[in-house]
């Protein structure tokens, strides 16, 4: 009996070290993993930037079927978000995983979708249709990629503090995604694009450079899909997704209603969500319009793509200061740090005369803020996910449906921003590639980079108040979550010492 109680005590030691380990992640699997949200940043920035500008005067198609296709794309990609996190969340287990599967099939269809949408078919009639059907067929299949990923964090260790950390390894990468998005796609097309025209009559003569502009983004979206292909194979090769980490009964099937009637039902989840709807339109509204605001207002036309690369350095380097910040100080101190930090520039960006060197300072210091906008979201994700666990323990494997409804929301506010911005420029008098503009497109432009913003980011840190999950409340269910996985290793551990007997 006493070597029994050995034999059992070292077989649970062995089986408590093995679950340290796995849980444990080594540099290399955070770097791989990270690398994993860069294609989901670089199409993205890309696609906000220059889809609109290369549908008009590459496609050269009307701009009313223009907004139709960048409308009801965008409508597209948010509804397929919630309908990809319940697929997922039904996934069987294979051998690779439950969400790399996706992300490795997803991929190759995407890349050839994302670089058709950059291709002029030779025909006029079905040009419309074209456009729309490939642009709603990359939306899905780039969800098919990305929520799963945005799931893997949940999988890759029940770590709190190892899934943060691996979440600020990617927040980094992601916001060099949108550096490189950038850098790729304008320095590849931007000697394409035309200039501002100071009247009508020159539209005609621009356009004999339509061949070049058109092999231009072709280059451009070829580079971005080698790029995404090698992304999705160091992800694949360079992660392990872990099964039964964190679960520990395995849930009834539901509906796919049943299943947003759930994680709505969660009262921190919503919150959270609420609050990041208010913020993430905030900080979409400043991003939409401030290259328009710098080239059409401050007057550097020149130089805006450089302010926006200042904006996305700072960010960039921002984000270990952040990840410290929120270790040091708390997730929900971090969030209203970060947020409100931004808003004194916002105020300072449109109240000062037109000055080159004050907008790069006060674009730098802007880009601290938008590094706090990239990260805090999905480190406060896991620890919705693990107070919902510990509150419905019955109920499990829904995780894709917490991230993909969060993405749902995220998309939902870049639609809305986009709807809100074109409709008021439209309704201010903009002049499509005016040299100069009206008065009142100023004062809007003003309003959509300042004024509203910072309406929006006061809403959001209001219903941040009220968010329940502190410090306290995270280490506890922190250690409720262990405790579980403890009982499970004593459960495994009396069911190996009963069969050994036997």
């Amino acid at each position: 009996l006493s070597l029994g109680n050995s034999s059992a005590a070292t077989l649970a030691f062995g089986v408590s070290d093995t679950h340290d380990n796995r849980n444990r992640l080594s540099v290399c699997n955070k770097i791989c993993y990270a690398i994993g949200g860069a294609p989901y940043q670089i199409t993205g920035c890309a696609l906000g930037f220059f889809l609109q500008i290369y549908l008009l005067d590459v496609a050269q198609l009307d701009p009313f079927y223009a907004s139709i296709i960048l409308f009801v794309g965008r409508a597209w990609d948010a509804v397929t978000d919630p309908t990809v996190g319940f697929l997922v969340s039904r996934s069987p287990w294979t051998r690779f995983g439950r969400m790399l599967p996706w992300i490795l099939f997803s991929t190759p269809l995407a890349v050839l979708s994302y670089f058709l949408i950059w291709y002029v078919p030779p025909f006029e009639n079905g040009k419309v249709i074209w456009y729309l059907f490939f642009y709603c067929l990359f939306q899905s299949l780039q969800t098919c990629f990305h929520v799963p990923y945005s799931a893997l964090t949940m999988f890759i260790s029940s770590e709190q503090k190892e899934r943060d950390s691996a979440t600020a390894y990617r927040m980094t990468v992601e916001v060099l995604g949108t550096v490189l998005g950038t850098a790729i796609q304008g320095q590849i097309v931007g000697m394409a694009n035309a200039p501002c025209l100071p009247g009508p009559g020159d539209i005609v003569a621009d356009l004999s450079n339509s061949s070049m502009s058109r092999t231009a983004y072709m280059i451009a979206s070829g580079v971005i899909c080698l790029i995404y292909i090698l992304c999705a194979i160091v992800l694949f090769f360079g992660v392990r997704e872990q099964k039964g980490e964190i679960f520990i009964f395995q849930s009834e099937p539901m509906s796919f209603f049943q299943g947003i009637k759930l994680v709505m039902g969660h009262g921190p989840y919503a919150k959270l969500v609420m609050v990041f709807l208010f913020t993430s339109l905030a900080f979409m509204l400043l991003e939409g319009n401030f290259a328009l605001f710098c080239s059409s207002t401050l007057g550097f036309r020149n130089d805006f793509q450089n302010i926006l690369l200042a904006i996305m350095l700072s960010a960039t380097l921002a984000i270990p200061f952040w990840q410290w910040f929120l270790t040091r100080f708390g997730k929900k101190t971090a969030v209203y740090t970060g947020t409100l930090s931004v808003v004194p520039f916002m105020i300072l960006v449109v109240c000062l005369k037109s000055n080159l060197i004050v907008t790069y300072i006060v674009s730098f210091f802007a880009g601290v803020g938008v590094a706090a906008a990239f990260l805090l979201p999905w480190s406060m994700l896991p620890d919705v996910v693990d107070d919902f666990q510990v509150q419905n323990p019955e109920s499990t494997g829904h995780e894709a449906l917490f991230y993909s409804f969060y993405v749902f929301f995220t998309k939902f506010a870049s639609g809305v921003s986009l709807g809100i911005s074109t409709l008021s420029l439209d309704f201010a008098g903009y002049i499509s590639r005016g040299c100069s503009q009206p008065e009142e497109v100023d004062i809007t432009l003003k309003v959509l980079v300042s004024a509203a913003p910072v309406a929006l980011i006061i809403i959001g840190l209001c219903i941040l108040y009220s968010y329940p999950i502190n410090e306290e409340r995270r280490q506890g269910n922190r250690k409720l979550l262990q405790e579980q996985r403890d009982n499970e290793v004593d459960s495994e551990t009396d069911s190996t010492e009963l069969a050994n007997m036997v």
